[in-house]
């Protein structure tokens, strides 16, 4: 539908505006929050009946997955500044990954939480004062509530002994990644737990977390959160009959396997997690170190090194060989580069920072800050990567 012309009638170009039916309205609306939660928005905020014909994310910002703010991640401050240091006054930055744009969000729970994963553009954070799990929408401010991380400890036998009791939430919090799915209202989260190698998972009416009967494998990569699912990659390092699939595994061979959420156990007592499903392998010689699952534009790629030298990189779709830009560790100088893999060269290093930076003091690019937010210790503590602060 063209827009209305001006001067067509005596009707304000603007009332013509906002008398459009409201079935094109939500069919346009649909299209902007296709593309970012944030222009739906302001969308929304153009005049009364275009806000009374569409959704409010308010209050199903977390359910409803349509309003999840997918393409946004939040970024340190450094300088010490974590989140919810006094100077702040309680907001946060994040950055679009489309657009590059920057938005400040006001999250006053930060005063006495601390982020340990993101999942869909939700933040995953863990009270101070009785280790409850919390999914905030960042934007709209809903919260889904979750049992208290503690209550996976005791289930946990004697993983974590050898850690004064105070401090065994603290150690398995450094380390989560975090899987959530929603279906019919329901939200499932996964965490797994890669100081001890575990996965739980709980649901927003559960009581407490249960934790698998099984271990992914110790010392693999940590495990990468993608469409409500995990994934991890391992190499076999000991030839013989796998414990997940029954067959026979060979030593040096790396394994893809992915975690699904948990099912009903058809036996009336709950829901239960499956085994680990093995869904890749590459044979031994194709990836000596691998570094772990990763994505990239929506794909998972499983990335490494081929040679224990630590000098050939090497990147894999689970269906299928590719190579792409990526961005990697020089292996001599510790530059934080692109390497062409196609042709095998070097790019020129980011900036003049190497991966531990050169000074107490910047410069850090943007690659420095994305990559500390991988890092959630660095991350809660107002640090980043590359920096001594």
């Amino acid at each position: 539908m063209p827009p209305p012309a001006p001067g067509s009638n005596d009707t304000p170009v603007a009332e013509r505006w906002a008398s459009l039916p409201q079935d094109l309205i939500r069919l346009v609306s649909s299209r902007v929050l296709a593309g970012d939660l944030l222009d739906y928005v302001r969308f929304r905020a153009v005049c009364g009946s275009w806000r009374s014909a569409t959704a409010s994310p308010r209050g199903r910002g977390v359910v409803d997955p349509r309003f999840h703010p997918r393409r946004w991640m939040m970024l340190p401050e450094g300088h010490g500044l974590h989140p919810g240091h006094p100077h702040l006054r309680g907001y946060i930055r994040f950055l679009n990954l489309d657009m590059g744009t920057f938005v400040r969000a006001h999250i006053p729970l930060f005063s006495d939480h601390c982020v340990v994963d993101s999942v869909h553009g939700l933040l995953v954070l863990l009270r101070d004062q009785d280790s409850a799990v919390r999914l905030v929408h960042p934007f709209t401010g809903d919260i889904a509530e979750l049992p208290p991380l503690a209550t996976v400890l005791p289930q946990l036998g004697t993983l974590l002994d050898t850690l004064p009791a105070p401090h065994r939430v603290k150690r398995l919090a450094e380390s989560i990644c975090a899987s959530a799915s929603f279906s019919g209202g329901v939200i499932t989260v996964m965490l797994a737990l890669h100081e001890v190698n575990h996965v739980a998972f709980a649901t927003a009416l559960d009581q407490q977390w249960t934790v698998s009967t099984w271990m992914y494998q110790y010392a693999s990569p940590p495990p990468l959160s993608f469409q409500g699912k995990l994934y991890t990659a391992c190499d076999v390092a000991l030839s013989g009959v796998s414990e997940f699939t029954g067959e026979w595994e060979s030593y040096g061979d790396v394994q893809v396997f992915q975690i699904d959420p948990p099912v009903n156990d058809g036996m009336g007592s709950g829901s239960k997690l499956q085994l680990p499903k093995l869904i890749a392998t590459l044979p031994e010689g194709n990836l000596d170190v691998p570094m772990g699952p990763v994505e990239c534009d929506s794909e998972i790629l499983v990335v490494g090194y081929k040679d224990f030298d630590m000098l050939h990189f090497v990147v894999f779709k689970l269906t299928d060989l590719i190579q792409q830009s990526v961005v990697c560790l020089e292996p001599r100088q510790h530059n934080l580069v692109h390497q062409q893999l196609t042709g095998g060269t070097w790019s020129p290093a980011t900036d003049d920072c190497s991966l531990y930076g050169p000074a107490p003091v910047g410069p850090c690019s943007l690659i420095h800050l994305i990559f500390s937010c991988c890092i959630r210790i660095r991350c809660n503590r107002g640090q980043v990567f590359g920096n001594y602060y």
